[in-house]
This record gives structure tokens, sequence and C-alpha cells, in this order.
């Protein structure tokens, strides 16, 4: 018997929770909690009380709350889908309560908008005297991007070079500007300065200078941007024979002068302004007046495509293949009514779950997704709904 608690009630978290209901013989007894009870009452009318057994209300920024609701609950696994300003207090909760740990972001302080893995790395010693998991990133990207690398190393190389991740959405969801997961953590991290790994050190550049317009599978050609990715971080640490590595995503004229506007008037910010004698910080306002993810499914057509551009080594000869899966928002609205981007998160991250409750990835310490044997990862994104498609190119579409 195995149960699991999973804090955090949007968009992903539908997704999760719904796709664990549907693996009785893996995820026996589910609870749900969120600073919001109404939402996390609403999914479970939605999945029903017997999958759903139990909702809370918690502020994950506590971790007091959080180890109390663990005992409470005396669950075999957190799943955290929380904002990423919780990681450490939830991280902190599991350690009190003596419980394995999984999320699918890095932490990143509120006050600073930067992310890295460093702080999360720091708990590598106490999960391991611990005798407790914490696996982190078990999202797309980060997630299967890295679980992608490691399949390549592991199946199609002796030794990898280069890497480029990919991430394009393809879709349209007919709003004006809309983000397609939580808009203050997007925003932060699309305006921050792009980065990437070459020849031993870290490069910078301007936010969005780089561009590169590429082809992808089965959506077209679409204007990319170098930008820096957490998964980066951790796959230059255990693939040390990168040469390069970095990260892309695609965004649109509209969307971008719309990011552009907001910027020059400030509604990026995170530095609290005062309003009619009140502190308010104006990305969390805006925020509040931008749709929400969770509610863009309904309608959204198109489709996203997410994957890895791998050069290596092979019995001497240099090759490149392009593991990939394209992901339908009409397919996910119809299946979970969610859309793809939520979806493409929501997935991994029972399937991590499921293989730590299986015992197939399970060992006390703090780890990223490629510190694992990648194949029945990859099997079950098969099986849940994200197939992948491995491309064996001529040459890559990126210049060394």
């Amino acid at each position: 018997m195995s149960r699991v608690l999973i804090i955090g009630a949007g968009g992903v978290s539908s997704v999760t929770v719904k796709k664990c209901a549907r693996l009785p013989q893996i995820f026996d007894e589910i609870y749900l909690a969120s600073r919001t009870l109404s939402k996390c009452e609403a999914l479970q009318q939605e999945v029903g009380a017997d999958r759903l057994k139990g909702v809370f209300a918690v502020d994950a920024d506590d971790a007091g709350q959080v180890i109390e609701l663990i005992k409470r609950v005396e669950p075999d696994l957190v799943i955290n889908l929380a904002l990423p300003y919780q990681d450490l207090p939830i991280m902190d909760a599991c350690l009190a309560a003596g419980v394995d740990y999984l999320d699918t972001a890095n932490y990143e302080p509120k006050d600073v908008a930067k992310f890295e893995y460093s702080w999360q790395w720091a708990y590598q010693d106490k999960f391991k005297d611990a005798g407790l998991m914490a696996l982190l990133g078990s999202g797309f990207d980060p997630g299967v991007t890295n679980v992608f690398t490691a399949y390549a190393a592991k199946h199609y190389f002796d030794e990898i070079h280069y890497l480029d991740i990919v991430d394009c959405n393809g879709g349209d969801h007919g709003k004006a500007f809309a983000t397609n997961f939580n808009p203050e953590i997007n925003i932060r991290e699309i305006t921050q300065r792009g980065r990437y790994w070459e020849n031993g050190q870290w490069k910078e550049t301007e936010p969005l200078s780089v561009r590169e317009d590429l082809d992808y599978q089965n959506i077209g050609v679409r204007a990319s941007y170098l930008m820096f990715h957490e998964e980066l971080e951790s796959l230059v640490k255990n693939f040390p024979s990168l040469r390069r590595a970095r990260f892309w995503m695609t965004f649109g004229e509209a969307y971008l002068t719309h990011l552009k506007v907001l910027e020059g008037i400030g509604m990026t910010s995170i530095e609290p302004v005062d309003f009619q004698g009140q502190q308010i910080v104006p990305l969390e306002f805006l925020k509040a007046v931008l749709p929400n993810p969770g509610s863009l499914s309904e309608g959204y057509q198109g489709m996203t495509c997410i994957g890895t551009y791998i050069t290596g080594i092979k019995d001497g000869k240099e090759k490149t293949i392009f593991i990939y899966n394209n992901c339908d928002h009409a397919k996910c609205h119809e299946e979970v009514q969610a859309q793809a981007v939520s979806y493409t998160t929501g997935v991994p991250a029972m399937i991590g779950a499921a293989l730590m409750l299986n015992g197939s990835w399970k060992k006390p310490g703090v780890f990223n997704m490629e510190e694992f044997d990648p194949d029945p990862f990859m099997d079950m994104l098969n099986q849940h709904g994200l197939p992948w498609q491995v491309l064996e190119c001529e040459q890559s579409p990126f210049s060394k």
C-alpha cells in the first residue's frame, strides 16, 4: 500500500492527481493540500472521494504547518507541485517528518529573480543520513529532457559533446497575452539573462538576444531564443564530457511585444511599490489580472514539441540524434481538461512518483532525474500519454 500527499492545486496538480487516480495499483491513497481549500475540493469532486481521499488547507511557506499535515496524513511520498519559493520549507518538513520528496522545479527565493540547484543540493547529506530520497525536477523541462539525455548517453553514444534542449509551443489559446504556467514564475524566468555552458565555463547573454529559427516536427519553423534553464546545471555536472549545453524556447512576436511593453512600464518588477498606502509587487498584480493558465485548455489548438538535440561519438564516429515528444493541446483537454503545458509537467510528476514508490528509482539522498536508469521512465512516458520519438540526423541544426 502506498499513500501520497500532493501539495499545490494548480493546472499541473490537476493533471497529476487525475493520472495518479487511474493507477490504484501504485497510488492506493491520494491526499491533496493547497493554500486555497476550494481548489482541492473542486478537484476531489471531479476525481471522486474514493480516489482523492482527503483535502486540506496548508500554507506551504510554513514548514511547521506542512510537518503537522504530513504527520496527520502519514504519506510515503510528498509530491511538491506548489511554487518554487516553497521547495525548501517543504523539504525541511519532509526531513522533520521522515518522508520522501519530489518536485518539478528548482528553488528560487521570492525576493531575488534567480534559480539554481545549490540550495537543494545542499540537502544531500541531510536526506542521505535520514535514509530519505528527494527527486528534483520531475517535470518535462526539467525532467523528461534530463531523462532523454540519459537515455541517449546509454543507448546511442559512447560520449556526448553537444546538447541543445528545445521547447516549442506551437499552440494558440486565442488570448491577447497569457502564460502557459504560473505567470509570476514564467515572466521571472524569461526576463533573466541567458546563460549556457561552453568549454568548461558558463557564458551569459542579454535576455532573449540570441535567436535561431528552427523547424519543429509537426509544427514548422519557429523563432527560438536562448535562455537559461535549470536542467543545464545538473546535466553539465552529471555528463562532464559535454563541451556545450544550451536551452532554447519559442516566442511569438505578439508575446514578445506585450512582454517588452510590460517591462517598459515596470509591471514585471518584483520590487514592491507603494499603492494607496499598501506595498504591492507589480508582477504579483500582473499575475492577478492575466488569465489563469488552468483556464486556457478549452479551445486551445495546436501542439508542443519539446526535445533534445545531442551530438557525440559512437564507435569512433560523430553522430546526432533528436529525441522529442509532440503533445496535442486539444487531446489533453479531452483527456484531463488541461492544456499541453500542464499535461507535459503533470504526467512526468506522476511517473517519477510511481518509480520511487515501486522501488525502481530509490536510494537515499538528493538526486536529479538523469542520475537513474532512464529505461523505466521512458517506458512509462509511452504508456501514459507522452510518446517519444528518436530521429537520427545527418547533422545538428545548430552550428558548432
